[in-house]
């Protein structure tokens, strides 16, 4: 039986790029955005190409009862949902200095980036533990995306480091959690990776990356995240729930 993937913020960026590493496996996918479906049906022809079953859901992660709405239609679609994919994140409209960051700006982004993973998490966990306690052979998995901004400091963006560290943490709570049902839940922490929302700072880590910020030198891609994603949601990392991922060229490698 095809195995089904949730991922939010699936039809750009590293969420498309995890998406199009399932959709070559074999994984049905609920895909969560929210532009309109015809602004990313380019997207989703890519995806269905791959033969396989996709079906969009527009809806904020910020906002309960769409978190509700959205979980509900992908498991009336698919009957299950085996892996949960929390990608879905912004950065600030505006860099703002943290002196100067508003409570507007913080607010955001911690409800887009933090509250609405946390929760989302935690409708699909229950629907996992219920499949679990069914004892048809369900397996599940649950896979956050944060950032090294988790433990890098960008003191122009300090709402977003914090948001990502707590995404950090909860994927530490929710494999402790989740342990006793054998449902693993790990954590992806990118780097410098090249998508729409780094476009706009293009230039300067086109300076700082031939300059030797990666040890790697090249911008991270998102098909480097899904490969990493793919891995998690299909087995391959078992006995190791809770643990980090960090796909970031060596960005963070200590170095003298």
């Amino acid at each position: 039986m095809k195995r089904t993937a949730l991922i939010t913020g699936g039809s750009r960026g590293i969420g498309f790029g995890i998406a199009l590493e399932l959709a070559n496996a074999g994984f049905n996918l609920a895909i969560n955005g929210v532009r309109e479906e015809t602004q990313v049906s380019r997207a989703l022809e890519m995806l269905r190409a791959r033969g396989t079953n996709v079906i969009y859901i527009r809806a904020d992660i910020s906002e309960s009862g769409q978190r509700q709405s959205m979980v509900d239609q992908a498991i009336k679609e698919f009957g299950a949902l085996n892996v949960l994919i929390n990608n879905a994140g912004i950065a600030p409209r505006l860099r703002k200095d943290l002196l100067e960051a508003t409570e507007e700006s913080y607010d955001r982004v911690m409800n887009i980036n933090l509250k609405g993973p946390y929760f989302l998490t935690q409708l699909v966990a229950q629907h996992m533990v219920e499949q679990v306690q069914k004892g048809a052979g369900f397996t599940g998995c649950i896979i956050n995306v944060s950032s090294i901004s988790a433990t890098v400091v960008s003191v122009n963006r300090g709402e977003y480091c914090i948001s990502k560290a707590g995404v950090s943490m909860a994927a530490r709570l929710w494999a402790v959690r989740l342990g006793e049902y054998e449902i693993p839940v790990y954590e992806i922490q990118p780097g410098v990776i090249k998508t729409d929302m780094t476009s706009g700072v293009q230039e300067k880590y086109d300076r700082l990356i031939e300059e030797g910020l990666c040890v790697e030198k090249r911008w991270g891609l998102p098909e480097d995240i899904g490969k990493v994603a793919l891995s998690m949601a299909s087995g391959s990392l078992p006995y190791s729930t809770g643990q980090v991922v960090v796909v970031d060229g060596g960005l963070t490698i200590p170095r003298l």
